[in-house]
């Protein structure tokens, strides 16, 4: 552990030997084509699939009516905010669309482009709505998108901490300003695909193409398909990608095993690149008014907040998270004894959404970090100094942060040094000399110099479990519930069991993400695989220490105490003789022990991002000239991929500030629905990227002293990226409100700004 071993799994990724959901091929396997919504809001009059089934090649088509006591809605696996359960999406739409994108038919046929043309012979009459796409709009209820509920408002609560009105009125400066964050997510390299296979004999149920949480969702699925857990197995291959979107429960993850069962084949549906930009979980788009007191010198005494989150057309799995971790983290890593956020969440005809890497906080840490800087401007103090006076002191932590989450008890930020990180960012981007350039034009472009300060949650419980099977010298097997979208698990846990055995890395084999390897696991999600899952390996390796002690002791006859392990060797405890009494190459294999790691707390990574532009006046065309991000992971078990993790969702976080949004038109149609319109990073973008990993502050609550290192690059990007742009535009007279910092909206603001004067 620490060192910068290189990825084990690289090897048969880059000789073209991964095996992607695409790649599996099975007997007598056929091919699913899911029919969707071409309407944002409608009531649907009739479906006639007559024309589907006469189509060569055609196997089955499914619909609403044909799912009987099977039809319930999809449960919510986190972030249960009140209200949400009256908002569930169904696996099929039956009398009502309410999205583009909307599942209303499964095709099945013996290849796909047979289903594809069956498909689009499916015959929908609908009887339009009118759609509502604007979130302040829908607040009216005027077109009401779930009518038996009576309200678009699917949640709405208040959560607060101190005395918040006290301190606005004694404070010598306030200020209030609204934000927004646009709707955009995750585009991962690989859509989302599943292949089902039902075993009429045995009764039994394997979905290839699970990830993320693969035990929750094979609970669910069990639930559904009034099945025996038992008898589902939720199998991950490789994925390419994740971040968030993938492996949550959809609609196609009921649909395509309920259609391997009704055929008695196997059923392969793969998601095209369109249909994943309507279907697959958005995220992001909330709206947030923003007011701050403080004294004169720049202290800040209290902050308020109201956010409106745009949750789409349904609640799903995971969306909850969004709105309430923006709340959350609105007062960020600054002493803020003060604070209240009234949340609300609203519905309307757009694709559902979901967590997108760094869920909340991105969008929290932009609106927060502006008004900061906004703040600065009007006392003339400067950006940097503001933050250092009033960021959490390492005196000062563990600092309770109250119960700010409807669904979690109060929480409290557990030790670093904050101030030293955002020096650290500072010092590395020569922020002293660029920021006395903010606002000048060098060679037709202006720069700027800005800062996103950020505290981050990670390593949720509240367990894992890890088993370790050892067959002999040389041939260690280790299994954890911890499912792998990229991220280098097969690394890092083989590097954590080596450590804890004292066994050469590579006698070990690494095996994750399926529920037939564990009995329980939870998944990957909240940066949690090496907090928790390392954790449970840990567990693993203690449990198989103290077998072997035991088995020693059974040989020799002498007392388990009088014995002790390293690695996988036992000796006597007091030295008496240095010969080992028990080796591994002894012991008769297999040898199994299961190891499981619980916790309750969370642990909370922070940093600081600066990033430094130069913006073409006429244009608005922006170039990141520099960006350094700057995180205290608490331990860094393998340096290298932390640092690409820092790297990668560094420019996805770029990304999201400069590029990427989902755009739709007045009648709920997404515009941007395809790679030609939404505009992603390539490597060319953003080339100077400087990522500084610190670990100045070991995690007490767990035994590896890790903290999560998968967001912690992305969380304040927008907010840096943000604060440098308006540095760089503020003698223009343009205020920074919103993202994304586009080549086109700038422009406009410039417009703006230049005819108001």
């Amino acid at each position: 552990m620490g060192a910068a071993v290189r990825r084990s799994e690289d090897l048969r990724f880059v000789t073209g030997r991964g095996r992607y959901i695409a790649d599996v091929v099975a007997p007598n396997i056929c091919h699913a084509v899911v029919v969707r919504s071409a309407v944002a809001h409608a009531r649907v009059a009739r479906i006639d699939v007559a024309p589907a089934l006469r189509t060569p090649g055609v196997l089955a088509v499914l619909t609403s009516a044909d799912l009987g006591d099977l039809g319930t809605p999809i449960p919510i696996r986190i972030a249960p905010l009140p209200g949400f359960d009256r908002y569930l999406q169904w696996p099929l739409a039956h009398d009502r669309v309410r999205y583009v994108g909307e599942p209303l038919a499964l095709v099945v046929a013996e290849v796909r482009d047979a289903a594809e043309e069956a498909a689009e012979r499916v015959v929908v009459d609908y009887e339009p709505l009118e759609a509502v796409v604007d979130p302040r709009a829908a607040l009216a209820d005027r077109v009401l998108i779930h009518e038996a509920t009576g309200t678009n408002v699917a949640s709405s609560y208040r959560v607060s901490r101190g005395d918040p009105d006290g301190a606005f009125a004694s404070a010598a400066y306030t200020r209030r300003e609204t934000f927004r964050c646009q709707r955009h997510s995750a585009v991962p390299l690989e859509t989302r695909g599943l292949v089902a296979t039902w075993d009429a004999t045995s009764g039994t149920l394997s979905v290839l193409g699970a990830t993320k949480v693969t035990f929750f969702n094979r609970r669910a699925l069990a639930r559904m398909l009034r099945l025996d857990e038992a008898r589902i197995e939720l199998i991950e291959v490789d994925v390419g990608g994740s971040f968030g979107v993938r492996g949550e429960f959809y609609p196609e993850d009921l649909l395509i095993p309920l259609a391997a069962m009704k055929l008695g084949r196997p059923v392969k549906w793969i998601e095209g690149r369109r249909e994943s930009f309507i279907a697959t979980n958005h995220s992001r788009q909330v709206e947030c008014e923003l007011e701050i007191a403080a004294r004169a010198d720049g202290t800040i005494l209290g902050l308020r907040g109201r956010l409106l989150a745009d949750m789409g057309a349904y609640v799903r799995t995971n969306g909850g998270v969004v709105p309430a971790k923006a709340a959350q983290f609105l007062p960020g890593p600054y002493r803020i004894p003060h604070f209240a956020c009234e949340v609300q969440a609203v519905l309307t005809n757009k694709t559902p959404t979901g967590t997108y890497r760094g869920p909340g906080r991105f969008e929290a840490n932009f609106f927060r970090e502006r008004l900061l800087d906004l703040m600065a401007s009007d006392l003339g103090l400067d950006p940097a100094e503001v933050r250092l006076k009033n960021l959490i002191t390492p005196a000062e932590l563990p600092w309770d942060i109250g119960t700010l989450v409807p669904y979690e008890a109060s929480g409290e930020y557990d030790g670093g040094d904050y101030g030293a990180a955002l020096r650290r960012a500072l010092e590395a981007s020569d922020y002293a000399r660029l920021a006395k350039d903010n606002g000048r034009l060098v060679d037709g472009r202006l720069h700027g110099i800005g800062i996103g300060c950020f505290v981050e949650s990670s390593g949720a419980g509240p367990a894992e479990t890890a088993r370790i099977v050892v067959r002999g010298p040389g041939r260690v097997e280790l299994y954890t519930g911890c499912a792998s979208s990229g991220q280098g698990h097969e690394t890092v846990m083989a590097q954590i069991l080596a450590d804890a055995l004292a066994i050469p890395f590579d006698w070990i084999s690494v095996f994750h993400g399926s529920t037939n390897l564990v009995a329980e696991g939870w998944g990957t999600y909240h940066s949690r695989a090496v907090v928790v899952g390392g954790s449970a390996v840990m567990a693993a390796a203690a449990a198989l220490q103290a077998q072997l002690v035991a088995l020693a002791a059974q040989r020799t006859g002498l007392d388990a105490s009088a014995l002790e392990c390293r690695g996988c060797d036992v000796y006597r405890s007091d030295g008496g003789r240095e010969d080992a009494v028990l080796t591994l190459a002894t012991v008769a294999a297999p040898l199994e022990a299961v190891g499981k790691f619980t916790t309750t707390a969370l642990t909370y990574t922070y940093g600081a991002h600066v990033a430094h532009v130069a913006v073409d006046p006429e244009t608005g065309a922006t170039d990141v000239v520099k960006m350094v991000t700057v995180e205290d992971v608490g331990r860094a078990i393998n340096p290298a991929l932390v640092h690409g993790q820092a790297l990668g969702s560094a420019v996805q976080g770029l990304g999201g500030a400069f590029l990427e949004e989902l755009v739709y038109d007045e009648t709920g149609q997404l515009l941007s629905g395809t790679l030609a319109d939404y505009a992603l990073p390539t490597a060319a973008d953003f080339p100077s990227i400087e990522s500084i990993t610190l670990e100045d502050a070991p995690s007490a609550s767990n035994p590896l002293g890790a903290k999560g290192a998968g967001e912690g690059g992305i969380v304040a990007t927008g907010a840096a990226a943000a604060n440098a742009v308006a540095a760089a535009l503020a003698a223009s007279g343009v205020v920074v409100r919103e993202l994304p910092l586009s080549a086109k909206n700038l422009a406009r603001w410039l417009a703006d700004a230049r005819s108001a004067r």
